[in-house]
């Protein structure tokens, strides 16, 4: 989450992993209802934290990748394990199967995601990139269900192409090669991944279980990669405005919003969380005004109108 991929923690101090609400998915009942307000705002806020990455990640465009990455997700780990025993959360080992698709979400939506965006700006506009990602809502919103043993809900599948017009009309177009659009593709199918992913195993993990462990795999990954790639010296080309980016990267970006994140899927299925990625693009346009990048233009202020449209038709009870 590109991400390529967002204040403590609003789960409940007293639940275990496993009291996390359940996530429908191989053999797991569908996810239960819950309030509007009280099962999207985690995700929302969540989305809106990944967004704002957008300009804080622009600080680590000349710094080793795979290093950056690594530090940040072993920082988010050890984050995650602090609050969940402050919590008083129970935490489970992976068994079986579990561990592949866990290791799916690492490898997917940490550490290819990253490289796609990294590499696909190279050949494209960010802007294309980042359309690319904002047509998720439209795959979890048929795959999502499906994974969860359901029928896709014909309000999401109205929905979704509205939430991601939306998006494009936000982040605009550019140009782009047939290699911007190959790593576009990884990107979107890496994005999808993330969430599609977790589907199986959130019923037993809950949202800590599965983002802590699919972080410390995604660090493990990472630091393996940065140490046959960039050498393990690489670290100490870190400038003090790229740690202190790599920090607000593991803590808000990461440990925060994966926790927000799975808690939103847990709760309402992929396939109406998935709508919720719209914020995103919203985040990251308001992100760039508060840095000094200047007022948006009419078809960003349509763009957002469009989104807001799309989710209120998408969530509506």
């Amino acid at each position: 989450m590109s991400t390529s991929t967002p204040s403590t923690p609003s789960t409940p101090s007293t639940a275990s992993a496993s009291s996390t609400p359940t996530a429908a998915g191989a053999g797991a009942p569908a996810p239960r209802p819950a309030s509007s307000l009280a099962a999207l705002a985690p995700g929302v806020v969540g989305m809106a934290l990944v967004g704002s990455s957008v300009t804080v990640s622009r600080t680590l465009v000349d710094a080793p990748l795979f290093t950056a990455q690594a530090v940040r997700y072993l920082a988010a780990a050890l984050i995650l394990v602090g609050l969940a025993r402050a919590a008083g959360v129970r935490l489970s080992l992976p068994r079986g199967a579990e561990w592949w698709w866990l290791g799916g979400i690492a490898a997917t939506g940490l550490v290819l995601f990253n490289i796609a965006v990294v590499r696909g700006v190279a050949h494209a506009e960010p802007a294309v990139i980042a359309v690319a990602v904002a047509s998720v809502p439209i795959v979890l919103g048929v795959m999502g269900p499906l994974l969860e043993r359901r029928a896709p809900s014909r309000r999401v599948l109205w929905a979704a192409p509205v939430v991601v017009a939306g998006a494009v009309l936000v982040e605009g177009t550019g140009r782009t090669d047939a290699a911007g659009v190959a790593w576009a593709a990884l990107a979107l199918a890496c994005e999808a991944g993330f969430t599609l992913l977790a589907v199986p195993v959130l019923g037993r993990h809950g949202a800590w279980g599965v983002s802590l462990h699919a972080v410390w795999m995604g660090a493990v990954m990472f630091a393996v990669a940065a140490v046959c790639v960039e050498g393990p010296a690489a670290a100490g080309r870190l400038s003090g405005g790229q740690w202190a980016a790599v920090g607000y990267l593991a803590v808000l970006v990461t440990a925060v919003a994966f926790l927000l994140w799975y808690r939103t899927v847990a709760a309402v299925g992929s396939g109406r969380a998935g709508l919720l990625t719209g914020v995103a693009p919203l985040a990251a346009a308001g992100g760039g005004v508060l840095s000094g990048g200047g007022v948006p233009g009419a078809a960003v202020w349509l763009g957002l109108a469009v989104v807001i449209a799309g989710l209120a038709l998408g969530l509506r009870e």
